[in-house]
């Protein structure tokens, strides 16, 4: 049986931050469904509208995010930012390409998909946690 999870959520990842978690949390289930999507031979269509979710959910979350950071004067948000950006941008250009039919959802998007998220939330997002969480942030 072929697994269709990709991506399995651990406290480790945790901010302590409820609402910061549970964006996370759907950001790991968004990527999982794209990556079953592709283990399941999903239509091209569905898997355009998966991409298109993560990326709009993406982006939300990254508003979400540097909008704590402008209230509450985060001194480390223009570099976070432009980490957001170049995902962005590396994601936006990808899915020109694949809705182009010049790409197509493979290992290596969900591999650097999953190893950005990971390497981000465990690096620049744990770097705000505490700062956040000490004005209050819940």
């Amino acid at each position: 049986m072929v697994t269709t999870v990709m991506f399995e959520w651990s406290d480790d990842y945790s901010m302590k931050i409820d609402s910061i978690d549970s964006q996370h949390k759907k950001l790991v289930d968004m990527l999982n469904d794209l990556y079953a999507g592709m283990m399941t031979n999903a239509s091209r269509e569905a898997a355009s509208e998966t991409l298109r979710g993560l990326t709009d959910y993406t982006l939300t979350h990254f508003a979400f995010e540097e909008n704590l950071f402008r209230e509450y004067g985060y001194e480390h948000a223009a570099a976070h930012q432009k980490e957001h950006r170049a995902l962005i941008q590396a994601v936006v250009e990808f899915k020109g390409k694949f809705d182009a039919g010049e790409a197509s959802i493979n290992m290596e998007l969900m591999n650097f998909l999953k190893d950005w998220l990971i390497k981000h939330i465990l690096g620049s997002d744990k770097r705000y946690s505490k700062y956040l969480r000490e004005r209050g942030v819940k």
